[in-house]
């Protein structure tokens, strides 16, 4: 919802101030811990090309979340947010071993017959919800692989996110056909309480995922797979109750599936603790 208030905005206007305000947040937050460590992750030549890649895919995420809720597409942000944590499972056995359930088995095909019947009634694969789920699980593969805390790695990343956002805002993507300064000219003739109300752009951004992954720490693995589904099901009812966007019968026979593969999940979870 807090997207959608900014939806005369650039979509990567919006992604380049969401990357440089969260860095300004987050450095004042550490700077006034007295914490430079962050400054210096490129000392750790693996750990600093993890989180380049981090980086990289998180500010994809953003940028296509943003565009995907203000250019009507916000149910299928939340298909790819139901799905992204089954994709989690699958990469979590590829690349750590991990075991998968006979649960999780039959939540994690319930998923993919989904994301199928809604290719073959729609004509294309839902790309969007895929690009969702796909670089959130990838992210999160990585975090787990980065000895660092929440808020150092959140200021790493958009350290290294801010000539991305630079070039968003300045470059010769800048406004599209007009670049540089004059491409952001168009902001200025916005309401005041538009401009207000972007300046949150980077507490809207770091805030959830600082608290989620403090959160992570401290919840079984049960109570956080339950939570993981809130976020998608306020996003899907949001879409369809407010936002008011097209939700033909054939989404009801998709949705079930996905629904089935949620109820999967968590039970799998619960038998796991």
């Amino acid at each position: 919802m807090y997207w959608k208030l900014l939806a005369a905005v650039d979509p990567m206007h919006l992604l380049a101030f969401r990357i440089l305000l969260s860095l300004l947040l987050l450095g004042c937050i550490l700077l006034a811990r007295k914490n430079t460590s962050w400054l210096f992750f490129f000392k750790d030549k693996r750990k600093g090309l993890l989180l380049v890649l981090a980086s990289l895919i998180i500010s994809f995420n953003w940028g296509l979340y943003i565009w995907a809720v203000n250019q009507g597409h916000t149910i299928e942000a939340a298909l790819g947010y139901y799905i992204n944590p089954l994709i989690s499972v699958v990469l979590g056995m590829c690349f750590f071993r991990e075991k998968l359930n006979l649960l999780q088995g039959l939540a994690f095909s319930c998923a993919v017959i989904g994301v199928l019947i809604l290719t073959l009634l729609t004509g294309t694969p839902p790309w969007i919800s895929l690009g969702l789920a796909l670089s959130f699980g990838l992210y999160g593969l990585l975090k787990k692989t980065i000895s660092l805390s929440a808020l150092e790695s959140l200021g790493v990343e958009t350290l290294i996110a801010s000539p991305l956002g630079l070039w968003l805002l300045f470059g010769p993507y800048g406004g599209g056909t007009i670049t540089g300064r004059q491409g952001l000219s168009y902001l200025w003739e916005m309401p005041l309480s538009t401009l207000c109300v972007l300046l949150f752009c980077g507490a809207v951004t770091t805030v959830p995922l600082y608290l989620f992954g403090r959160g992570a720490k401290l919840l079984p693995l049960s109570t956080l797979g339950f939570i993981q589904f809130i976020a998608p099901t306020l996003t899907f009812l949001t879409g369809v109750f407010v936002f008011h966007e097209s939700f033909p019968l054939h989404n009801f026979i998709v949705f079930g599936f996905i629904w089935t593969a949620v109820v999967l999940y968590i039970v799998s979870l619960k038998r796991q603790r």
